[in-house]
């Protein structure tokens, strides 16, 4: 059996992130082959992501990527468990490229797009597996969408936790701007053309019950029912709403006057809809470093 060195540990550990012990494990395994270990380890992280599936991954970031031709450009939102492994470096990587397997594989779902190919070689899963691995949390792509443009594409970042592509004609100056209206004020739709019937319906519904407890005439109630509804559209609806540079002019003045169009328009806010646990942050980062600690005297290697 090869010798296990503590420079071969550390390589091994240097290339995965992953603790001295499972390391050694590994190339004690593998009897001493580096590539053989690698293999090991990521087939064993597969346990480790099933271990961890329960856990609520209720944090994590919004990422974009916008093809060099501008053909197409896509945001991907990937959760995890806690903020502080959202801000990790490598989380970050692989959102940005998920992002990118999204714009230019066009994958038509989730499990199409965990069988797609990353630019390194792995699949997504591979390398979701991988990471869950080294960072030791629930690591999950959550949703994404993609945009083949018909005009131009522009896309802000809000931090990691808002991102916003926009499909529209005009200069660049102008497709930024845009994008920040929309991580700004966070419209729904373009016009009110796009607005569901049954959401119209509803706040007319809504609006209808107000103003009849008014105690006014059947006149001035629908023309309250109605003034409501039109400030609900211009407060939902990207061409209604102020433009947040100049809350003086709407958006859709604002395009008039630059002779541009928005086509459409992709929002992700981070954890929409997800419910987050309760919890000190503090002390679990606290736990999290305590256990590190734990974990490197237990797997301590001494020098051959």
């Amino acid at each position: 059996m090869a010798e296990i060195t503590a420079g071969m540990v550390k390589e091994l550990r240097g290339a995965t992130g992953l603790g001295m012990m499972e390391c050694k494990k590994a190339l004690a395994e593998a009897n001493g082959d580096m590539n053989a270990a690698m293999d090991l380890l990521r087939i064993k992280s597969g346990a480790k992501a099933t271990k961890v599936a329960g856990r609520v991954a209720a944090e994590g970031a919004v990422a974009a990527f916008v093809a060099a031709d501008g053909k197409s450009g896509a945001l991907v939102e990937v959760n995890c468990e806690t903020d502080f492994v959202a801000k990790d470096a490598d989380f970050a990587a692989f959102a940005r490229g998920v992002a990118r397997v999204v714009a230019e594989a066009d994958p038509a779902d989730l499990a199409a797009l965990t069988a797609a190919r990353l630019p390194s070689g792995e699949t997504v899963e591979q390398a979701r597996q991988a990471l869950i691995m080294k960072l030791g949390e629930n690591i999950g792509v959550r949703r994404f969408a993609r945009i083949a443009p018909r005009g131009e594409l522009a896309f802000y970042l809000h931090g990691n936790k808002i991102g916003v592509l926009v499909d529209y004609d005009g200069d660049a100056a102008l497709g930024k701007d845009l994008a920040m209206h929309i991580a700004a004020s966070k419209p729904l739709c373009v016009s009110r053309n796009q607005l569901p019937a049954e959401a119209l319906a509803k706040e007319r519904e809504i609006q209808l019950a107000r103003a009849k407890e008014s105690g006014k005439p059947e006149h001035i109630v629908a023309k309250m029912v109605e003034g409501a509804v039109a400030k609900y559209v211009a407060e939902v609806t990207l061409l209604g709403q102020p433009f947040v540079k100049n809350d003086k002019q709407t958006v859709e003045k604002l395009l008039g006057a630059r002779s541009a169009t928005v086509h459409g328009f992709r929002l992700f806010v981070m954890g929409e809809g997800l419910e987050k646990k309760k919890g000190d942050f503090v002390a679990e980062v606290m736990a999290q470093a305590g256990g590190a600690r734990r974990n490197e005297q237990a797997g301590a290697v001494q020098p051959s």
